[in-house]
């Protein structure tokens, strides 16, 4: 015969036990990401757009060429804005700027260390990151839940012997904190200064890139029936 369900609210002969279970878990990354935009700049429209494909195509064809290290690379929006003339009078265009971003998603942090140096250097690109992050299928966040449901059901066990009795059904668990990673971001302002300052004929050397370790954390409610404890 099944028994019946534990009201939410707790009775005396079937008292409400609710407790906070979480857990913290510190893990290496796995992916770093990277933003890339490439400009151009020109009174001709024409050869702005002329610039704008073969620097957009020389920072795709940099990224491709280290194909063991890239996860992904995608290119985002693309704009061609007319600027007008601002001493001017009417729709008087004075230049023409175009934009391209990209973004490189890469596995190998020794390459992204070059690649970002090189990125850097091609005419008119910019670069921002890398943002570090753990692999979508990682096991990581899965082994926080866990950890978190077992250390809300530690502290039930305990506030129960506390009160001399045991716990009899769980009636509820919640998920009171989505998984969150916390990723650091790695200055890029020393390294690309340093970058600047190497001769202009010589390549930039490699920038100093450190993953941090990311935090993965998860929390969940728990509410437990607990037989009758004598008091």
């Amino acid at each position: 015969m099944t028994q019946p369900a534990a009201p939410p609210h707790g009775t005396p002969d079937a008292p409400l036990l609710i407790v906070h279970g979480e857990a913290e878990i510190d893990a290496e990354p796995e992916i770093a990401r990277i933003a890339v935009t490439v400009n151009a700049r020109g009174r001709d429209r024409r050869a702005t757009l002329d610039d704008l494909t073969r620097r957009n195509a020389a920072a795709l064809d940099l990224i491709k060429s280290y194909a063991d290290a890239v996860a992904h690379v995608s290119t985002g929006a693309v704009t061609i804005t007319p600027e007008l003339d601002p001493h001017g009078h009417g729709e008087r265009i004075h230049s023409h700027h175009g934009r391209v971003h990209l973004t490189a998603e890469l596995t190998d942090f020794t390459a992204l260390a070059e690649l970002t140096t090189r990125l850097a250097d091609l005419e008119l690109t910019r670069i921002d990151g890398p943002w570090w992050s753990l692999r979508p299928d990682s096991p990581v966040p899965a082994q926080a839940r866990r950890d978190a449901v077992g250390d809300a059901l530690r502290r039930a066990r305990e506030y129960a012997d506390a009160l001399g009795t045991t716990l009899a059904a769980l009636v509820e668990l919640a998920d009171t904190g989505a998984d969150r990673t916390r990723p650091a971001r790695t200055p890029f302002e020393r390294g690309a200064r340093r970058a600047a300052l190497a001769h202009p004929d010589e390549p930039a050397a490699p920038l100093d890139l450190e993953p941090p370790r990311l935090r993965v954390t998860a929390q969940v409610s728990a509410r437990f029936a607990m037989r009758p404890p004598r008091l």
